[in-house]
């Protein structure tokens, strides 16, 4: 299969290096240029204040220029006095307006500081808390789930292992658009922004220690491309990705992926059955769908079933997972149960059970 695109991605190779970061999801604050806004007007208020008070008490100073202080000298002053400046040029010399200045103006230049500083120690603060926050994940995070795209696919796929009940903050987003993570954060997932077929942002999701990889980006030769990136940097990861057209599955397969699922070929198929019987398209559709109806999971056999038949379990079974071999229900190499095998099974969702379900 031919790779288009690769050029174009090699030429935007810096670029995606330099803009690939990551995003720890937070609460919604007020946004930046408002909150400097707001400090502004607040500095503001506090120098027209000060000017007020000068100018209430204005014969109570003295100019060294021409001995009479107007409404610009007020200004003036209030300004020099509130950064620290004092030139010495307009000073109190009454007893009222030297009590002013210590009651008063004082108090407004601390003030008038702490604005302007504010700012600056707010974005230094924010910058350290947001480095720790980043390093604390990255020293926490075991066994995770990384999602390459977080386009239909993705989102679908990040909403199945949800309601599964798999935390958030055990899921890792990874897509080049910035508009796309900031999404992802605001639901609560952390998101890589970059491109997913350099190791240097797959290293950035801490793909090296997850446990499973979902690979569903837009196009058949980034899945492939991810795919052997991923391989390479984590062995024992499980990887399913996400193709187009069926002639490519093969090769993803090739590249490390464990289960490869054709979109377009899956949907055909759904719609094929909904022709031939709607209701057993509506059941093949609920069984896909987790946390309502019915759900198709995979689950160990317990002790109590071991040395048992497949249809004397509680549960519908529909295939035995032993070893790497997948054996139908109604073969007869699948009776009896093995400690170390593993049910696909057909239950009542834990979010729809009904007083005859099974709890």
């Amino acid at each position: 299969m031919k790779l288009p695109g690769h050029d174009a991605m090699a030429r935007n190779a810096d670029e995606q290096l330099i803009t690939s970061r990551v995003k720890l999801p937070r609460r919604v604050v007020e946004r930046p240029l408002r909150q400097v806004s707001k400090r502004l007007l607040m500095a503001l208020m506090v120098l027209l204040i000060t000017v007020l008070l000068v100018w209430s008490d204005r014969h109570g100073y003295h100019d060294n220029a021409d001995d009479s202080v107007d409404f610009l000298d007020c200004i003036y002053y209030a300004t020099v006095t509130l950064s620290t400046t004092g030139y010495g040029d307009i000073v109190p010399y009454s007893d009222a307006a030297r009590l002013t200045n210590v009651l008063l103006v004082t108090p407004l230049r601390v003030l008038f500081l702490i604005i302007l500083v504010g700012t600056t120690l707010e974005v230094l603060t924010e910058r350290t808390r947001e480095e720790w926050r980043l390093n604390r994940w990255r020293s926490t995070l075991r066994d995770h789930t990384v999602i390459v795209g977080f386009g239909t696919k993705g989102r679908s796929a990040m909403m199945t292992l949800c309601a599964t009940g798999l935390r958030k903050d055990q899921i890792v987003v990874v897509d080049p658009s910035s508009k796309v993570i900031e999404a992802a954060n605001a639901e609560g997932f952390v998101g890589v922004v970059g491109d997913a077929t350099r190791s240097d942002v797959l290293i950035r999701a801490e793909l090296q220690k997850a446990r499973q990889i979902i690979v569903a980006p837009q196009r058949d030769d980034t899945a492939v491309l991810v795919t052997l990136t991923a391989r390479q940097l984590n062995r024992g990861a499980k990887i399913v990705a996400a193709v187009r057209e069926e002639e490519n599955a093969p090769l993803l397969r090739q590249s490390g992926a464990d289960a490869v699922i054709t979109s377009s070929g899956a949907a055909g198929r759904l719609l094929g059955l909904s022709v031939l019987s709607p209701s057993a398209g509506t059941v093949l559709e609920d069984l896909i769908q987790q946390g309502s109806g019915l759900d198709l999971i995979e689950r160990p056999v317990i002790k109590a079933e071991v040395g048992r038949d497949v249809r004397e379990t509680d549960d519908l079974v529909v295939s035995v997972l032993r070893g790497h071999r997948l054996i139908g229900y109604d073969d007869p190499a699948a009776s009896p149960l093995q400690l170390t095998d593993r049910l696909i099974t057909i239950v009542r969702s834990q979010n729809d059970q009904t007083p005859g379900g099974r709890e």
